[in-house]
């Protein structure tokens, strides 16, 4: 286990379905003691936690958000995403997102790409 204190962490674009990396992240970052907050529209409830249609309805603080979105759907959440104010923004591999990442490493917001599983069994997250 990681030596790093436990956080909130919003997971953009949680799904409910176990094949999905998204699925994976939400089930290690609970294993490994953070507590998952899972935006996404499309559903209300997620392995029994709440699911909020926004990051904006989502409770705050939010040390770290890991995104599962490609640029064509977190595009129009950078607003929403910066003002979250998170210390640190995970772009897992297939989220990457350069306008995001200039807008949120001006606003000194630390940005990573890579993958959350892989972080947090690295202990890297």
């Amino acid at each position: 286990m990681s030596e790093s204190k436990s956080e909130n962490v919003a997971v953009m674009g949680a799904s409910p379905k176990p094949d999905r990396y998204a699925y994976r992240a939400m089930e290690m970052l609970r294993s490994y003691g953070h507590q998952p907050i899972l935006v996404n529209p499309a559903f209300k409830e997620i392995l029994g936690a709440t699911c909020y249609a926004s990051i904006t309805e989502a409770p705050q603080p939010i040390g770290t958000v890991t995104i599962y979105l490609g640029k064509q759907r977190s595009d129009p959440l950078i607003a929403e995403i910066l003002g979250a104010k998170p210390r640190r923004i995970i772009m897992n591999p297939g989220a990457e997102n350069g306008d995001l990442a200039q807008e949120a490493e001006a606003a000194g917001i630390e940005v990573v790409e890579g993958c959350t599983l892989v972080m947090l069994q690295t202990g890297a997250f």
